[in-house]
């Protein structure tokens, strides 16, 4: 699906988010990426096979 030089990563690859948005609607919470991820603003994905990546928001700790 990419045609950008370089090419994007694939939707199989462990780096898929880093593609670029090629549909955006942010009052509706997700992205179309250009290798067929949607991406969601609760950091969740939709790959372009159907599976679902659950949410994967960072671990945050307070120091005390």
């Amino acid at each position: 699906m990419c045609k950008h030089i370089p090419r994007c990563p694939s939707a199989d690859s462990s780096d898929h988010e880093a593609a670029r948005v090629v549909a955006a609607r942010p009052e509706q919470g997700w992205s179309l990426l250009c290798n067929g991820l949607v991406l969601f603003e609760d950091t969740g994905d939709l790959l372009p096979d159907g599976q679902i990546i659950t949410p994967h928001r960072p671990f945050v700790t307070v120091a005390a």
